[in-house]
């Protein structure tokens, strides 16, 4: 059975976190849905590369995931965390021990900011590593505490994804998914 993941997207959200979210956990055969929670499907990201979400958040809200992952990107972050009901269902999925995870601006942005997964070891962006109530070690790049997970920046999302794939099917999928892939 295949793994549901959502990634919630908006103008401002970083390109290079979203693409290589998705793409890489779409390697792993999961399904994954861009929902956007702007007005428009096609989202302006963080270095005005055009993203085309595959849904409207709105359309999604009620669904049951396995994994809501928040890519970064200041704005971006902004934007989804003064989304009411992204907040309420990133509570309730951390409140049933549903997987969230975060990385970039967004752990402090989001998580912190509404006090999702307190109680959670976390990492973040540099920039943003003090707004963290429970700060991991700033030199990880990719911190597990129990259900939520969180990575710093874009230059860690290939990594982050494969310790999400790690974590939603084991070790032996994200160690293919890793490996390289013949063109056909």
């Amino acid at each position: 059975m295949s793994k549901s993941i959502l990634i919630p997207v908006a103008h401002g959200s970083e390109e290079i976190e979203i693409v290589c979210l998705a793409d890489t956990l779409r390697r792993a055969e999961f399904a994954v849905t861009l929902a956007s929670v702007e007005t428009e499907l096609t989202l302006n990201c963080s270095r005005k590369v055009k993203i085309e979400a595959d849904c409207f958040f709105a359309d999604v809200v009620e669904q049951n995931f396995d994994l809501i992952v928040i890519p970064g990107g200041v704005e971006g972050s902004e934007t989804l965390s003064q989304t009411s009901q992204l907040t309420a269902k990133l509570k309730s999925q951390h409140e049933k021990s549903g997987y969230i995870a975060a990385m970039c601006a967004a752990p402090a942005v989001v998580f912190a900011r509404h006090y999702i997964a307190v109680e959670r070891l976390m990492t973040a962006h540099p920039a943003f590593f003090n707004k963290l109530h429970k700060p991991a070690s700033p030199e990880l790049r990719v911190v597990v505490d129990k259900n939520c997970i969180t990575s710093q920046a874009p230059g860690t999302a290939i990594e982050f994804a494969l310790v999400l794939i790690e974590l939603l099917a084991g070790r032996e999928l994200a160690e293919k998914v890793a490996q390289p892939m013949l063109v056909k």
